[in-house]
C-alpha cells in the first residue's frame, strides 16, 4: 500500500510549487480582447506596435550601459551581453568594439535610416562567439517581450459559421494569423495613413505609431470573404478579430526563427518560405489556396522578431537569392502566392572562407550590396581572455582539483599571443605589444602609439587560436591523474603544445613552430612572474614597497627640478640620495646614462595622470613596479636562503622561515599546500641554476 506521509509530502510540494507560480503574470502575459481594445492600448502605449528593429534596439538599451576610455577611444560596454541572467553562461568578453558597431546597426536601423533593408552578417573566425551574439538576441527578446514593457500582439480571426456560399467547419472557424501580423495591418492601405495620423496625435516623435506592411494571403483571404459577406461594412469585420498577446519564442516557433544549411541536395527554399499542403488540396480545390498552405517557413514563423542564418554562406544559391529580397524589400514569396510582406531581423554568421569565396563570386554582388559585415575577432585583450576560462574553470565548477595561480592566466596569455600580428617597431617585442594592449606602460610608448598600434595592426584577432582549443586542453589537464589534486601551469602548457601537432586549423609547418616559439615565452613569463611572487611573498610588505617608492619619487621630483630633499628624521634639506635612486634602477639594467631619461619619464607619468585627476600608483608602472620590488627582496633576502630547498638538508629556522613564506603565497596568492610547494621548489631551482653560474 502506498504510504500516506509520501502522498502527504507530495501534495505539500506540488502546493508550494503553486505559490512560485505567478497566475497574474500569466493571466497579463495572455491578454486577449477585441480590436477596439486594442486601438485602446495603442493610444495608451504606442511602443507596442514597435518595428523587430525598434524592439531589439530598445531590449538592448534597457539593461543600460557604461562608457569607458581606452587608449583614448570611448567605449560603450553594454550590460545586456553580460547574460547576468542566466549566471553570466553566454556572457561576452573583450568584444565591446564589435558589439558597439552591431548596436549602431540596430539603432539606424530602428530609426529607419537604411540599416533596417540590411542582411546583418557576423564574421570572424571559429569560436570568436557569433553563435553566441545570435543565441542572446534571441533569447534576450524571449525574457523582453515577456515583460510589460515589451509586449506584443497579433490576432486571430473567429469566423461565422457561413460566409456566403462558404461553410465553415467548427474547427476551422478559429484561425491564428499564421505570421503573427500585427492588428493594425486589417486598416486599409488607402486609409491608414489618415487613421495612423489620428492615433499619433499627441505622441512624442520616437514613440509614434508607423505600421507598414499588408495582410498575409491567409489573413487576407479572410478578410476579402468578410468584407464581401457584410457589403463592404468594415466596421463588422473588426467583430470577427480577436487579438492576443504573443510572447516571442524559438520553441514554439513563435517569432524566432533559425535555419541551418544541410546537404547540397536536400536544401529546399520552402524550409524558408512555406509549402503546399497537399492533403487540403482535394478539400479545397487550389493549390493557391491559402487554407492549402502551410505559412510555416521560417521566414513566416520569425515574422515580428528575429531570424538567425547559421553559416549562412554555406547556403544554396536560391536561398541566398530569397535573402534579397527579405532583406531590402522585406517581402518573401510563398510559392503560389504574392510577395509577402515581414517585418523581422535577419542575421547571419560565417566564417573567413565562406566570405571570401562570397567576395570572389561576381555574381554575389547584390548580396555584398545588402549585407552589413561586422567583424568579430578574437580577444586581444589578455584580461579579457581570462575572465572566459576563469567563467568556466572557477573553483566553483572545478570538483577535486585547485588550480593552481596564473594557470588560466599562462594559457589565456599563449592564446592572445597567437593572435597579435608582429609589431613593426623594431624595440617592441609581441609580448610588450600584448602587455600594451592590456593598460601596462612601458617606457617610450603613450596611449597615442597604443592607437597607433590597433590602427596599423588591421588583421589582428581575426587569426590565431580559438577559445575552445584552450578549453579542451584545460579539461585534458583537469582529468588527468597527474598533478595530486592540483592543475599548474606547466601541465596545461605541455597539453597546448602537444595538441599543436594534431590541430585541424594550423596547415602550415611554419606557423606551428611559430606557435611553439609563442609558447616558450609564455614559459619565461611565468618563470618571471612566480620569481617575482616569491619574492613579494619574503619581503611580504606592501608599506614598506610604498614607502620606498615615496622615497624614491621625493628624490627624482628633487632631480629633476634641482631642489633638495628634507631629511625626515633630522629635518635639514640634504641633496637627492643618489645611491638610492640608483640601487632602484639598477633592477631593471637603467644604465648610469640613461637613468636621467628614466627619472623624468616617471615624472612626466605622475604629471600627467595629475592632469586627468588621477592618483600615482606604483603598481600602473609595471617597470618601477619590478625595481621596487626586487630592491626591497635584496634588502631582506639574507635573512632566508631559498636555494636551501633544492638540498636535501634545511636547517629548523631555515624551515620555519620557508613555511613563513609558504603561508603567504596560501593565503594572499591563491595557493595550495602541494602548488605553493611546487613553486618554491621551482623558484629555488632558478636561483640555484643563477647561483652556479656565479
Amino acid at each position: 500500500m502506498p504510504d500516506k506521509r509520501d502522498a502527504a509530502t507530495s501534495s505539500e510540494l506540488t502546493s508550494w510549487i503553486n505559490t512560485l507560480h505567478d497566475s497574474g503574470a500569466f493571466r497579463e502575459r495572455n491578454w486577449h480582447g477585441s480590436f477596439e481594445e486594442y486601438l485602446q492600448l495603442v493610444r495608451k502605449n504606442p511602443r507596442i506596435c514597435r518595428n523587430a528593429f525598434q524592439r531589439i534596439y530598445d531590449m538592448i538599451m534597457a539593461q543600460g550601459s557604461t562608457e569607458y576610455f581606452d587608449a583614448k577611444k570611448r567605449i560603450i560596454h553594454y550590460h545586456f551581453f553580460d547574460d547576468k541572467s542566466h549566471g553570466v553562461r553566454d556572457a561576452l568578453f573583450g568584444l565591446d568594439i564589435p558589439l558597439m558597431k552591431l548596436v549602431n546597426a540596430f539603432k539606424s536601423a530602428a530609426r529607419g535610416y537604411g540599416t533596417e533593408r540590411r542582411l546583418i552578417l557576423l564574421h570572424g573566425p571559429v569560436g570568436s562567439s557569433k553563435s553566441t551574439i545570435a543565441r542572446l538576441l534571441k533569447r534576450g527578446l524571449e525574457k523582453y517581450t515577456a515583460r510589460e514593457e515589451g509586449a506584443l500582439y497579433t490576432f486571430s480571426w473567429t469566423l461565422p459559421a457561413r460566409i456566403g456560399t462558404w461553410d465553415v467547419p467548427d474547427h476551422e472557424r478559429k484561425v491564428p494569423c499564421p505570421m503573427h501580423e500585427d492588428p493594425l495591418h486589417i486598416i486599409p492601405l488607402a486609409i491608414r495613413g489618415d487613421v495612423l495620423e489620428r492615433i499619433n496625435q499627441d505622441v512624442a516623435e520616437e514613440d509614434r505609431v508607423d505600421v507598414r506592411g499588408a495582410l498575409c494571403p491567409a489573413c487576407r483571404m479572410y478578410y476579402r470573404e468578410l468584407l464581401e459577406h457584410y457589403d463592404g461594412d468594415w466596421a463588422k469585420i473588426t467583430q470577427h478579430i480577436k487579438v492576443r498577446r504573443i510572447i516571442l519564442s524559438e520553441k514554439d516557433r513563435v517569432g524566432i526563427g533559425t535555419f541551418q544549411p544541410k546537404d547540397e541536395k536536400n536544401q529546399d527554399s520552402t524550409e524558408l518560405t512555406g509549402d503546399i499542403n497537399y492533403r487540403k488540396i482535394a478539400e479545397y480545390g487550389s493549390e493557391s489556396d491559402p487554407r492549402a498552405f502551410n505559412f510555416d517557413g521560417e521566414f513566416n514563423i520569425a515574422n515580428r522578431g528575429i531570424i538567425e542564418f547559421i553559416e549562412v554562406l554555406k547556403l544554396d544559391v536560391a536561398f541566398l537569392y530569397d535573402l534579397l529580397g527579405a532583406s531590402q524589400e522585406h517581402k518573401i514569396k510563398p510559392k503560389k502566392f504574392p510577395q509577402t510582406d515581414i517585418d523581422e531581423v535577419i542575421i547571419g554568421h560565417t566564417n573567413e572562407p565562406e566570405y571570401r569565396r562570397l567576395q570572389e563570386n561576381e555574381y554575389m554582388e547584390a548580396l555584398r550590396d545588402r549585407t552589413v559585415k561586422i567583424d568579430i575577432p578574437y580577444i586581444t585583450k589578455l584580461s579579457e581572455e581570462v575572465k572566459i576560462y576563469e567563467k568556466d574553470y572557477s573553483a566553483g565548477k572545478v570538483k577535486g582539483k585547485h588550480m593552481a595561480p596564473h594557470t588560466l592566466e599562462m594559457a589565456a596569455m599563449w592564446a592572445v599571443l597567437t593572435r597579435l600580428e608582429e609589431p613593426l617597431k623594431a624595440d617592441l617585442t609581441a609580448l610588450q605589444k600584448l602587455k600594451l594592449y592590456n593598460g601596462k606602460t612601458l617606457p617610450g610608448f603613450t596611449e597615442d602609439n597604443v592607437k597607433e598600434l590597433r590602427k596599423e595592426s588591421t588583421r589582428e584577432g581575426m587569426e590565431g587560436i580559438s577559445p575552445r582549443y584552450i578549453q579542451d586542453k584545460i579539461s585534458n589537464a583537469l582529468v588527468s591523474e597527474r598533478g595530486e589534486g592540483c592543475v599548474n601551469p606547466f601541465m596545461v602548457l605541455n597539453e597546448l603544445a602537444s595538441g599543436l601537432r594534431h590541430h585541424s586549423l594550423i596547415t602550415s609547418d611554419e606557423t606551428r613552430k611559430h606557435y611553439q616559439d609563442l609558447m616558450g615565452i609564455v614559459r619565461q613569463e611565468y618563470e618571471d612572474l612566480v620569481k617575482n611572487e616569491v619574492q613579494r611573498a619574503i619581503s611580504a610588505d606592501e608599506d614598506a614597497v610604498a614607502r620606498l617608492c615615496s622615497n624614491y619619487v621625493d628624490n627624482i621630483k628633487a632631480y629633476t627640478q634641482h631642489e633638495k630633499v628634507k631629511n625626515k628624521y633630522t629635518g635639514q634639506d640634504e641633496a637627492p640620495d643618489e645611491r638610492l635612486m640608483r640601487s632602484i634602477e639598477e633592477k631593471i639594467d637603467i644604465p648610469d646614462n640613461r637613468k636621467e631619461d628614466f627619472r623624468r619619464e616617471v615624472m612626466n607619468y605622475i604629471g600627467a595622470l595629475a592632469l586627468e585627476d588621477k592618483k600615482f600608483n606604483y603598481r600602473t608602472n609595471e617597470r618601477l613596479h619590478k625595481a621596487l620590488e626586487l630592491k626591497l627582496f635584496e634588502d631582506q633576502k639574507d635573512s632566508i636562503k631559498l636555494t636551501s630547498l633544492v638540498s636535501s638538508v634545511v636547517d629548523r629556522d631555515t624551515q620555519e622561515k620557508i613555511d613563513v613564506v609558504k603561508s603567504r603565497l596560501i593565503h594572499d596568492y591563491g595557493y595550495c599546500d602541494v602548488c605553493a610547494t611546487d613553486v618554491l621548489q621551482f623558484v629555488a631551482s632558478i636561483f640555484a641554476r643563477g647561483d652556479a653560474k656565479d
